[in-house]
């Protein structure tokens, strides 16, 4: 098998650059995606840099818009078969602060858009594209998928977003399992470094995250990128259909 290839979202910044850099540092070659085509650029060129290579291409594409997906995905067939899709991209929407339903249902879209549909469409558009047998999709979740969320930090509908992907991964799962390709979800806690957060993060606040570990720290992009590494190895070819928490313990397997 030649040169390995891996697909990124939300690639350009936090957990998505340091899994594409992990993944190029690993003999991939990574396709980055994302909405901001400078800071896609920005990533790719300190990430080939620090690594001596040319492995990372930058592809700008907005992937809650289904015309800009496919054009991707055209683009990205035109560099061979993909062996691993990590579907990274989303934030947290803050919602409105006294919302009507309408103010109430626009947000909860967005979430949903930013959130799952980025993943749907991205991988519905590269499923022919990916490798068989051999094929890993890695769904990046998070802890709010599974304990819940509340509060500006936690919106309520960012975590029914992210728990959706557990649903649809497992579909996934069965579907794809006869073809050799694996899919599992990722669910980090909290990760510092990261934008997810905003601008509204504050000492108290990251303070009380890392109390509620059990290791007594936050996560870094780089813990996040290290598990994703391995779930999308060979090595890892008996995985699939599951949910992986990694949170230090603030929220115990089930």
């Amino acid at each position: 098998m030649g040169e390995r290839l891996a697909v990124v979202s939300g690639g350009g910044t936090g957990i998505g650059r340091e899994t594409a850099r992990t993944l190029a540092a690993d003999g991939h070659r990574v396709v980055v995606l994302g909405r901001r085509a400078d800071v896609l650029q920005r990533a790719a060129a300190q990430i080939d840099a620090e690594l001596g290579t040319s492995r990372v291409v930058p592809l700008a594409a907005d992937l809650a818009d289904a015309d800009q997906v496919a054009r991707a995905a055209d683009t990205i067939a035109g560099l061979g078969p993909v062996d691993v899709l990590v579907n990274n991209a989303g934030s947290i929407i803050t919602p409105p602060a006294d919302p009507g339903l309408r103010a109430l249902a626009d947000a909860w879209r967005r979430d949903l858009d930013t959130n799952l549909m980025t993943a749907v469409l991205l991988t519905t558009a590269l499923l022919p594209q990916l490798r068989r047998p051999g094929g890993r999709l890695v769904m990046i979740s998070s802890a709010a998928a599974q304990r819940g969320g509340a509060g500006p930090h936690s919106a309520g509908a960012y975590a029914a977003a992210k728990a959706a992907l557990h649903g649809w991964a497992f579909g996934l799962a069965r579907q794809l399992g006869p073809d050799g390709i694996t899919v599992n979800v990722l669910a980090p806690g909290y990760v510092a470094d990261t934008e997810i957060f905003g601008t509204d993060r504050n000492e108290d606040f990251h303070r009380a995250k890392v109390a509620d570990t059990l290791v007594g720290r936050a996560g870094t992009p780089a813990d996040v990128a290290s598990a994703v590494a391995w779930i999308a190895s060979p090595a890892a070819g008996y995985l699939t259909g599951q949910v992986i928490g990694l949170n230090g313990g603030a929220v115990l397997g089930r």
